[in-house]
């Protein structure tokens, strides 16, 4: 459908656009990189279309300003880290507050408490303890597995992330064997010593996976995210419950960025019975953090094979975690921000931004597809919607990716780097949402001239 010298016609347009609308950018990426590797704070934001990122100056709500003085319509949040909207003012007050009474002590506050009780509400998992990111909380739960089931194994999903976890980088090779993902840096050992890969939605699959009689854990997201969005089948997530106690594995689920359905996640909206949850980035309204849930069985394991004198020996913590400010913003975010009613909110603008992208689907008859998520949507470059995350990976084009992301950036508007997905938060309103639908349709029509 679409004509290559055409789409490279076009993105050398958007590129010299580029350059003419953001050149105090090109002052300061010339700068960055005397001091910084590629002139990025880390290495991942070199993939930003363009000649360079753009360099930021200031955000509030669902919109935020670069230092040339260009305004944007912000749809990627931060990859769900501002969820909320930049600097939504409850948790701004919560943090100025905080600050002038204590960053961080090693010690509780009343807010662990607040927090932890919400968070049970929520997702229906009675314990919480906190960490510094959704990383750390899934790192934590996986030594967590295997010190109560006494198994080395784990299982992850094909195409999966779940942060900077050594075991789920891991995807599986033509011959269905676990092999180290492309882009995996400094493995400390080959995959398939830690890992068993399994597709999304295939319970065989998982069922093989299990019956090998060493899988301390079943670590996934409900709904595939972070290679697009994949949605489970009708069933398929509580067949997976079942064969992991079946089979005495432990069920983790990260609900990082499946919290777009709602409140309390796919897992409150679908009652499913995980043993740990795990969850990060927006709860903390910008601030780093993140948590895991359990249930009091999980706990009750934990405890006994712990002892007091060694509990801060054992890869578990982190001398920031927990801190003062950063439950600070939980409470507030929680409590003030991403309430029940602000998903409504966000859900229906998700599902409008959805309805204007298959309309211009449709109007040029291209051969693409938006799948929805609550507040989330996200078109791939395939027909039908992806069962698997092969399917989703395999409906990746980077080069027309290159050229959408850069041709709605010159037109005001940022989608989630890493693919094409959209967020939308509480600040987010009904005329953002159509003034993208009106740009995508132009893209479009663009796209399909040539």
């Amino acid at each position: 459908m679409i004509n290559r010298d055409h789409l490279a016609a076009l993105t050398v347009k958007e590129q010299a656009r580029f350059l003419a609308n953001h050149p105090k950018s090109g002052v300061l990426f010339e700068q960055a990189k005397k001091v910084m590797p590629g002139g990025v704070p880390m290495s991942w934001m070199a993939k930003w279309p363009g000649a360079y990122p753009v360099f930021i100056a200031n955000a509030l709500g669902a919109r935020f300003e670069d230092v040339d003085g260009n305004s944007y319509i912000d749809f990627c949040l931060g990859d769900t880290g501002s969820m909320t909207g930049h600097s939504p003012a409850p948790t701004v007050a919560a943090i100025r507050d905080q600050v002038g009474r204590g960053i961080t002590a090693m010690l509780p506050t009343a807010d662990a408490v607040a927090v932890s009780t919400e968070l049970a509400n929520r997702f229906g998992l009675p314990l919480w303890q906190f960490t510094v990111s959704a990383t750390d909380a899934n790192r934590h739960v996986l030594r967590y597995s295997r010190l109560i089931t006494g198994k080395s194994k784990i299982i992850v999903i094909d195409r999966c992330y779940h942060g900077s976890v050594d075991e789920t980088f891991a995807t599986m090779a033509d011959d269905g064997s676990t092999v180290s993902r492309e882009g995996n840096i400094g493995a400390p050992v080959p995959m398939d010593q830690t890992t068993r890969v399994v597709e999304f939605n295939d319970l065989a699959g998982m069922e093989a996976a299990l019956a090998h009689g060493d899988v301390a854990a079943i670590l996934m997201e409900p709904a595939m995210t972070n290679v697009g969005i994949v949605l489970p089948e009708d069933g398929y997530l509580y067949k997976v419950g079942e064969l992991a106690k079946k089979y005495g594995a432990i069920w983790i689920i990260d609900e990082t960025h499946t919290i777009s359905v709602g409140a309390g996640g796919m897992t409150k909206d679908l009652g499913l019975k995980p043993d740990f949850l795990t969850i990060g980035k927006a709860i903390g309204g910008g601030i780093p953090t993140g948590t895991f849930g359990m249930t009091h069985e999980i706990a009750a394991q934990i405890a006994k094979r712990v002892e007091l004198d060694v509990i801060d020996t054992g890869g578990i913590g982190g001398t920031l975690a927990g801190n003062a400010l950063s439950l600070a913003s939980m409470r507030a975010t929680l409590s003030e921000v991403l309430t029940p009613s602000a998903f409504e909110a966000m859900i229906a603008l998700g599902t409008r931004w959805s309805d204007g992208v298959d309309a211009a689907i449709a109007k040029f008859n291209l051969p693409w597809h938006c799948n929805r998520l609550g507040a989330r949507g996200e078109y791939v470059f395939r027909s039908s919607a992806p069962r698997t995350g092969r399917e989703a990976a395999e409906a990746g084009d980077f080069e027309l990716e290159q050229y959408i992301h850069l041709r709605l950036l010159n037109d005001g508007f940022l989608l989630t780097p890493f693919h094409n997905m959209a967020l939308m938060s509480p600040a987010t309103t009904q005329a953002d949402v159509d003034a993208h639908t009106a740009a995508f349709a132009a893209m479009c029509a663009d796209l399909v001239k040539g």
